[in-house]
């Protein structure tokens, strides 16, 4: 099974929330900081992480395949 990890470059969030609204399992909202953030950052699956990132209007995750294991 792959293993994945989320890149989220924060400085660039613009706070719009479109990953908390597509992926509530794993992207949160800090309002004082007016900021997403990932709950986990590394991923059995990428699960809707993806949706997340290929949503974002500031283009500001990734979701990187970090290995495979043998099955």
């Amino acid at each position: 099974m792959a293993k994945y990890r989320i890149e989220f470059d924060e400085e660039d969030c613009i706070g719009c929330g479109t990953c908390n609204a597509v992926c509530e399992e794993n992207w949160e909202m800090d309002y004082e900081k007016n900021k997403a953030r990932p709950k986990k950052t590394e991923l059995e699956e990428v699960g809707c992480n993806q949706d997340a990132a290929d949503n974002c209007p500031a283009n500001c995750i990734r979701v990187v395949k970090v290995e495979d294991s043998p099955e």
